[in-house]
């Protein structure tokens, strides 16, 4: 997909959405109430950005404050509270740069580009050898769970870097850059390098 689109954005803080990643919301404020049932009513996915700085540290817009990168999010299950609130269960999906914010709503939209994965060079073949490294470690640094984790590991390797992102101890920065990353052995060469050293395989 190359075409640019038009999405409600749901900015949130210390949050890296990952593709293939399952996240838990919950949604209490007004605007993201009204954000979700345009979801619903649509069917389409919003995006979810990180918010780079709070508040109380920047006296900047709330638009400049958040990531120019996030990754789309579709809606798997929605549940409606008595009052009012919803509790949401969302799948992450194609990553996207931000092109231009609209402020004409209460929440915050955008119309963002597509930023799929470029090939590399090296192709398959290294993307694969890197995933299992990257699955040894982690089976490396989690002993006590290396049964649970060899289970539910994907064979998919842009799946199994976002498995990986999600029982990894990394920062919203570190997530950040796992998302930028330009190809998937990028990514998956990213991940290793914040793997703990305890854990990393030997050479």
């Amino acid at each position: 997909m190359t075409l640019k689109m038009h999405v409600p954005l749901f900015p949130l803080p210390k949050v890296v959405l990952l593709p293939g990643q399952v996240l838990p919301l919950y949604v209490f404020e007004p605007r993201y109430r009204e954000l979700l049932a345009r979801v619903q009513a649509s069917g389409e996915p919003f995006g979810i950005v990180r918010i780079v700085q709070s508040r109380e540290a920047s006296p900047l817009p709330f638009h400049e404050r958040v990531a120019r990168v996030g990754t789309l999010a579709h809606l798997l299950r929605a549940e409606r509270h008595e009052d009012g609130t919803s509790s949401i269960l969302v799948a992450g999906g194609e990553r996207f740069r931000v092109q231009a914010f609209d402020l004409t709503h209460a929440y915050l939209s955008a119309e963002v580009a597509p930023w799929p994965l470029e090939p590399d060079p090296l192709g398959p073949p290294a993307e694969e050898a890197c995933a299992r490294r990257l699955l040894s470690d982690l089976l490396r640094l989690r002993p006590d769970d290396a049964d649970a984790i060899r289970e539910a590991a994907p064979e998919n390797p842009l799946l199994l870097a976002s498995f990986a992102a999600a029982l990894l101890p990394l920062s919203a920065e570190q997530r950040e850059e796992v998302l930028t990353a330009p190809t998937l052995l990028g990514r998956l060469e990213t991940l290793l390098g914040f793997m703990p050293g305890e854990a990393r395989e030997l050479n």
